[in-house]
């Protein structure tokens, strides 16, 4: 947080007239603003000293004093914050079409990713298109269970890997235990590289990865570093950071790498056809033969939606399984009731198959109890208001930033008794989901801008969970038993564990 202090006192100077001048708000609710409830905020600055390192629970702990609808102004930027399910419903049933639009931060307008990723394109022609497109095509059922050998294969290597690497560890003089998130990663990076391009691209021999996971690994650095010119948006020509001039020129690396992958599978593509269409394929076929505005996607934009789709898919799956790990670590009978019902269902010796998610409804528990506790994204995507709304008797002034607190409404007690416990069991006599409906449940997100892949995350994060508890026996060493209890976490791309889980792995008998 050193950088915030240090802008604190170069704006202290550059803005102290501005703040002389500066008129506080009238207070929140009153009737002149008509504005939601919230604390006053500095002159210029406004709240963002107030925030912390995790403004998604320094804000959750607002709701008591402010209610279910708080106002901030973080920087120069107006925020709502929604933070029970009852204000979600207003927002998504309500007034999605008035809040469709996407707040964006500098990082993201590099070579104009926010204008051609389908999670931040503008709301129009465009972003219907490929909605639909991605829906219908790409990642609609039928498509993903053509699939499912590619994510099989991925899922044994997975197992492979981390197998050898407890051997190696369990043979040395150092501690057995294995970074369960690493190997994950990396079995989903694959997953996605072979879904979108039909081929492997990081194994953990290499060190580094390959130069494409090296280029995506800093850009979801960059992105997900605390920018101040998205507070600040008239700093933007200085990028007192430097994070837009770095962006830049690691986004134009990556796309460079993308090109010569696509360019190459275009070539594959010809020379011998398969039987099973990689999305790429899909998307290309698609563009080729639709009359809507999929027809005027440039080479440069389908390269933007590959980068996207491993920016979103693989640290999401990763991190999650993370957590998942963690918690049922530190329960035991709720991991001896997830493995029981593996054992049942899969059978001892058997390998974990897809098709049998549906058969296991303790397991699918443990994933929603997850995402209830630990949304990867606890604000989701934010949005942007596009006009001037009432909204919950507010008037919510058009460009207006809208957070969703999903951390929030995961533990609020009014929707979840015990909402701190780890209890996969509530899950089990409810039918709540995570598909956007279950307002108290949307670690997806809601409404016409929900996240495309949920059909996708929802095979992979219940493949990887299950294949790895059945496939071993986990336990932690004392030095684990602290790591683990760590629960400080890492702002990125998505909200990660700070201290990595490290678990020792045994290979269950067959």
């Amino acid at each position: 947080m050193d950088w915030i202090y240090t802008l604190f006192v170069c704006c202290v100077a550059l803005l102290a007239p501005a703040a002389l001048l500066f008129r506080l708000r009238p207070r929140p609710g009153s009737g002149a603003s008509r504005l939601p409830p919230g604390p006053r905020g500095w002159p210029v600055f406004g709240n963002m000293f107030d925030l912390g390192p995790m403004p998604h629970k320094t804000i959750a702990g607002l709701r008591t004093a402010y209610g279910p609808v708080v106002w901030l102004r973080i920087g120069s930027i107006n925020t709502m914050v929604v933070q029970t399910a009852e204000a979600a419903s207003a927002l998504f049933k309500g007034h999605d079409a008035s809040f469709a639009e996407r707040t964006i931060i500098e990082v993201m307008r590099a070579h104009a990713f926010d204008r051609a990723a389908l999670s931040l394109a503008p709301y129009g022609p465009y972003w219907r298109a490929m909605k639909r497109m991605m829906t219908a095509e790409m990642l609609g059922q039928r498509r993903i269970g053509e699939t499912e050998a590619v994510r099989r294969r991925c899922v044994a290597d997975m197992v492979e890997w981390i197998g050898n690497a407890a051997e190696k560890t369990g043979q040395s003089q150092t501690r057995r235990a294995v970074h369960v998130a690493r190997f994950v990663f990396l079995a989903s990076f694959n997953m996605l590289a072979n879904l979108m391009l039909s081929r492997d691209l990081v194994s953990p021999e290499a060190a580094e990865g390959s130069e494409f996971h090296a280029a995506m690994l800093e850009l979801m650095n960059c992105s997900g570093t605390p920018n101040i010119v998205d507070l600040f948006p008239f700093l933007r020509r200085i990028d007192p950071q430097g994070l837009r001039r770095k962006i830049d020129r690691g986004m134009e690396k990556t796309l460079k790498i993308v090109a010569g992958f696509v360019e190459k599978r275009r070539k594959e593509m010809k020379s011998n056809p398969s039987a099973r269409k990689d999305f790429l394929e899909v998307l290309l076929e698609y563009r080729g033969n639709s009359d809507d505005e999929c027809d005027q996607i440039s080479d440069h934009q389908l390269h933007i939606i590959i980068m996207e789709v491993f920016l979103a898919g693989s640290e999401t799956t990763s991190s999650t399984i993370e957590w998942a790990m963690v918690e049922l670590l530190r329960h035991p009978a709720a991991m001896a009731a997830a493995k029981e019902e593996l054992r049942r269902v899969v059978g001892e010796g058997n390998r974990f198959e897809e098709a049998q998610i549906e058969d296991l409804p303790y397991l699918q528990a443990v994933v929603k109890e997850t995402l209830r506790l630990h949304p990867p994204v606890p604000f989701l995507v934010p949005r942007r208001a596009i006009r001037e709304v009432e909204f919950m008797s507010y008037r919510i002034p058009e460009n207006t930033q809208v957070f969703v607190n999903a951390w929030a409404i995961g533990r609020d007690p009014r929707c979840w008794e015990e909402a701190e416990e780890f209890r996969p069991e509530r899950f089990l006599e409810a039918r709540t989901d995570y598909r956007g409906h279950n307002f108290e449940l949307i670690p997806f997100g809601a409404g016409r801008r929900i996240c495309a892949g949920i059909p996708l995350a929802h095979r992979m994060l219940n493949l990887v969970l299950g294949s790895l508890l059945h496939e071993f026996e986990w336990g932690v060493d004392e030095v684990g038993e602290k790591e683990m209890a760590d629960e400080r976490e890492r702002m990125g791309v998505t909200v990660r564990k700070l201290v990595p889980l490290m678990a020792i792995a045994r290979r269950c008998s067959t």
